[in-house]
């Protein structure tokens, strides 16, 4: 038996026991406004998050506090953080951010560069995008209810949710990755489906013209997506002929005219230096090893999916199963191929960060989006059922996980238990359940709405309900107006010993003084000023102190939890006297 024919009917799967219900107007009307209804979705998902959450750390007050050195020197070309270059990544995240905080700050905020939501601008509207071309992927083999169903999916994950609400590269990149797989899907059913049309050049032209943007926000995700996918699909068919309809020629042209002029400029600018830590420190040491303590063994974006895929998973392994069955359709195979290389791909390097696998979930999504509309495979009757278990199974993880979330918390890191957290805790849970035994029913339809309604629980009450709750977590945030208080006019930028962390820079400028406790005692004794002391640095303080002769008062003090390294902290804040002469 080939690939392109049907495999044998063993078993035909029972109906669903449970009536799906019939299209009614609502549904009519909102199937006639998809893209006004993801985005509408996105932004009640999205937007309070965007808006209570403070300066993350590590990555967001890097891109962030990069981006705003970028508005205040008016350099499009070099990145800094702090007086440091930052070449890990390329610069067009930045200019999104620098632009969304140039004109949102105007307008909002009288030009003021401080508010970390301005940054998150472009991270909304990657995701929004996202789940705009999710649907525009779906398309390219099925209706339009098929499409706003697989935006859906996209949009209401929690991976996507966590991308849309941060300063990062990867909602914007994930909608790069999405416009050119859409492109390859259709020149691929084209070529193999005479019933298709293709794409048109200008389509084709589109689509190297978003792999560039793909590059400048970070190379090498959107072509790796790409090329594996392509890649995959050689190895299935044997055939690479149809590769031809791309327009190779225009299109790499067309890239290398898009990403040259920047590439060219930062390399004259920093003497090489981008290509070597870009493409020689950072990329490289993803490939060898664990980077920074990213190391997971094969298999940590499979166990992970119950969360960060969630609710989607509930669809996902009875949609891999049913696209197995389909896989002589054309588009069908292009989708399996793209989810499965990518998947593959990340799990096989060593370093692994849990949006690496997010190029892989559109294409998951759509076969997700399938299993709601579409009657189950003829045949694989064993292989449903297994699939439906391992699905439910994920889902009520991922519940869990999303339930625990607003009870256990505050606890732990905040003021303690708050009533209405844990009511709409349960109200989610309720709600996650009852998707969870519609699943189990097969009444598809049903347990998509109720773990939409769930996650509209979920998502606003964990960003806007328990996080602005995690006093302990914030330590950033509890520091600044402690150094706000104690500041004096005249008072060289504070010095900063252990407690380094991003946000730092974010909340207080770009010149403070990163240093050890040694360094922070002779910053202090040669210029005055406060000095923020982790405790671990604390001893070397006093110590040079002591050596120097110089007087230093405790002005406050806290604790908290640095989430970032996973462990507790307590910083001191110092005013150093300035020495007249230096020993």
């Amino acid at each position: 038996m080939t690939d392109s024919q049907a495999p044998a009917q063993t078993a035909e799967i029972p109906a669903s026991p449970v009536a799906e219900p019939p299209p009614s107007r609502f549904w009519g009307f909102v199937i006639r406004r998809p893209y006004a209804v993801l985005a509408l979705l996105g932004l009640l998902l999205w937007l309070p998050g965007i808006l209570s959450l403070p300066p993350l750390d590590r990555d967001e007050s890097r891109f962030a506090q990069a981006s705003r050195q970028m508005v205040e020197s008016g350099d499009p070309v070099d990145i800094r953080f702090g007086h440091v270059p930052r070449y890990k990544k390329p610069a067009g995240i930045y200019w999104l951010q620098s632009a969304s905080t140039v004109i949102a700050g105007k307008i909002v905020h009288q030009g003021d560069t401080h508010h970390i939501w301005t940054y998150r601008l472009p991270s909304l509207l990657g995701a929004i995008a996202a789940s705009w071309l999710t649907l525009w992927c779906a398309l390219a083999l099925a209706g339009v209810e098929v499409g706003l169903v697989a935006g859906l999916l996209m949009a209401v994950s929690v991976l996507l949710t966590a991308e849309a609400s941060i300063a990062t590269t990867d909602a914007v990149l994930l909608a790069s990755v999405l416009a050119v797989q859409g492109v390859l899907l259709r020149a691929y059913r084209a070529a193999r489906d005479p019933d298709a049309p293709p794409p048109s050049r200008r389509l084709i032209l589109l689509g190297w013209a978003a792999c560039a943007a793909g590059i400048l926000v970070k190379f090498p995700v959107v072509p790796g997506v790409a090329l594996v996918t392509l890649a995959g699909l050689a190895i299935w068919d044997r055939d690479v002929r149809w590769l031809r309809s791309l327009e190779p020629m225009r299109g790499v042209l067309l890239l290398l005219l898009l990403v040259m002029p920047w590439l060219v400029a930062i390399t004259i600018q920093s003497q090489g230096a981008f290509l070597e830590q870009s493409l020689g420190n950072d990329f490289a040491a993803k490939l060898a090893g664990g980077q920074e303590s990213h190391g997971m063994w094969p298999g940590y974006f499979l166990l992970l999916s119950a969360a960060t895929f969630f609710p989607a998973i509930l669809f996902v392994a009875p949609g891999i199963v049913q696209g197995f069955a389909r896989r002589g359709e054309p588009a069908i195979r292009f989708l399996l191929v793209w989810a499965g290389a990518w998947w593959l791909l990340v799990e096989a390097v060593p370093t692994k960060l849990p949006h690496y696998v997010l190029s892989s979930y559109p294409a998951l999504a759509i076969l997700g989006a399938l299993v709601v509309l579409t009657p189950p495979p003829a045949g694989f009757a064993v292989w449903w059922k297994v699939a439906r278990w391992v699905a439910a199974l994920q889902f009520a993880l991922g519940a869990i996980l999303l339930t625990a979330a607003p009870l256990l918390l505050p606890r732990l890191y905040g003021a303690g238990d708050v009533w209405w957290l844990m009511a709409l805790a349960g109200t989610g849970a309720a709600l996650a359940v009852a998707a969870l035994v519609l699943g189990l029913r097969q009444s598809w339809r049903w347990a998509l709405l109720l773990s939409l309604l769930a996650m509209l629980v979920f998502v606003p009450t964990l960003t806007a309900g328990v996080a602005p709750r995690l006093s302990q977590l914030w330590v950033t945030q509890r520091l600044k107006p402690l150094v706000v208080e104690a500041s004096r006019p005249g008072d060289p930028p504070p010095a900063l010993a252990g407690y380094q962390e991003p946000s730092m820079l974010f909340a207080l400028g770009k010149d403070v003084v990163l240093t050890d406790g040694a360094g922070a005692a002779d910053a202090g004794a040669k210029s005055g000023g406060l000095a923020l002391v982790e405790d671990a640095e604390l001893g070397a303080f006093l110590a040079r102190l002591a050596e120097l002769q110089a007087d230093a008062s405790a002005v406050s003090q806290l604790h908290g939890f640095n989430y970032s390294r996973g462990r507790k902290v307590h910083v001191t804040l110092y005013r150093v006297t300035q020495l007249r002469e230096l020993p």
